[in-house]
């Protein structure tokens, strides 16, 4: 795309309360903050509202709109976008965005991700209230809906958007920090030896480690040139130390926290499997993308949202979910093969370098644009009919 166009992208501020305990920031601000410096560098012109000012890279005009503590207030307006990207396509950002998409005639993006099937009940009811009360305006307007996953598209089916809007594009990642042949000095401070089986993630139920821990015991667990190595948190570590006490795996299994951000690369980098042991839809995958742009080898469960990154001998092989008699012929297989270690590594960087650089995932997002303001357009020209009321409960109905 030659034009340089002007991008709003608008996040959730509600979320901040609403994801991760960990992780206490707006929802999808890291996707955000690398989608707009990209699309920078490519020339357009990128405001984030909706997030604290400085969390989303800015173009440098208009410096006194960064002090606003109310980012999406009377600022997209002045802002005069090209092209609205609002996250999470029910969320009250989104309906912000079809409400400023109309006004200002230009093209509305919605970039979807699938709520977990279990946990955050809260969540889910804003969900439900935001497709009864303003979901048939938002889908009325939407120009594109941008899926972050295949259970995502699936959600956006099921939310009402016209399959034909609809596209799957991954979360990207850095490339350049996560890449093959780093390595960290956690490995010697926690005195970590041998091969590494790395998971990432919160030590809580529906993550698969009451299954990955036994499978690792009855593998590889027992020899000196193996370790188990669990970089998170979470109220299920007292639980795990126990069973890996009684499996007679204690001191192959390391507990060092959640690594810091700049840490992990390095840390997937000394590693030689990475391991996705997750029992339901509740993980978004992220890591798996980083850990397959480090050349890791990726043993994960066959969950919707992560087959469409893990291919199966591919790069890396999918196991039955909560199966430890799956897991463990996996963990065996994987540990007795070099070669196929090296070839599923290769493998997962080339996937890395074609799918999930943000080179490439910006330059998906600009045909989206594209295509957009065309059936933006094309919704101006046809528009004969009265402008439709602005979103209540008792004056919307499903479509």
């Amino acid at each position: 795309m030659s034009d340089s166009l002007r991008v709003a992208l608008l996040l959730d501020p509600l979320s901040l309360f609403l994801d991760e305990p960990w992780s206490l920031s707006v929802k999808f601000a890291d996707q955000a903050k690398e989608l707009g410096s990209e699309l920078m560098g490519r020339g357009h012109v990128v405001r984030g509202f909706g997030a604290p000012p400085g969390r989303i890279p800015r173009s440098g005009e208009d410096p006194a709109e960064s002090a606003s503590p109310s980012p999406l207030r009377g600022k997209i307006q002045k802002f005069q976008p090209d092209v609205i990207v609002a996250y999470d396509a029910l969320s009250p950002a989104a309906v912000r965005g079809a409400r400023m998409a109309r006004k200002l005639s230009c093209a509305l993006i919605l970039v979807e991700g699938a709520i977990p099937p279990v946990g955050r009940p809260i969540q889910r009811a804003l969900h439900r209230m935001g497709q009864w009360m303003w979901g048939p305006y938002v889908r009325r307007t939407a120009d594109a809906v941008v899926a972050l996953d295949p259970m995502a598209r699936t959600q956006a089916l099921n939310e009402g958007f016209e399959p034909r809007l609809i596209e799957v594009v991954p979360p990207g990642v850095d490339l350049k920090r996560f890449r093959p042949g780093l390595t960290s000095p956690l490995v010697a401070r926690h005195h970590i030896s041998g091969r590494i089986l790395l998971y990432v993630g919160q030590l809580v139920s529906g993550r698969g480690l009451e299954v990955l821990v036994p499978a690792f015991a009855r593998t590889v667990g027992q020899r000196s040139d193996w370790s188990l190595v669990l970089a998170g948190d979470g109220p299920a570590k007292a639980r795990l130390r126990a069973m890996a006490d009684r499996l007679g795996i204690a001191a192959r299994v390391h507990w060092i926290g959640r690594p810091r951000p700049e840490e992990l690369p390095g840390l997937m980098g000394a590693s030689t499997l990475f391991a996705v042991p997750a029992r339901d839809g509740s993980i978004m995958g992220q890591q798996v993308g980083r850990a397959m742009a480090c050349g890791l080898p990726i043993l994960a469960s066959d969950l919707p949202r992560i087959r469409g990154r893990v291919e199966h001998e591919h790069t890396g092989l999918l196991v039955k979910p909560g199966d430890v008699e799956a897991w463990t012929e996996a963990l065996g297989q994987a540990a007795s093969s070099p070669m196929a270690r090296k070839r599923w590594g290769a493998n997962a960087r080339a996937f890395a370098e074609a799918e999930l650089d943000w080179a490439r995932v910006s330059e998906r997002f600009e045909r989206i644009f594209e295509t957009a303001r065309e059936t933006a357009r094309q919704k101006a020209l046809g528009s004969e009919q009265k402008e439709p009321v602005e979103p209540t409960p008792s004056n919307e109905s499903s479509r």
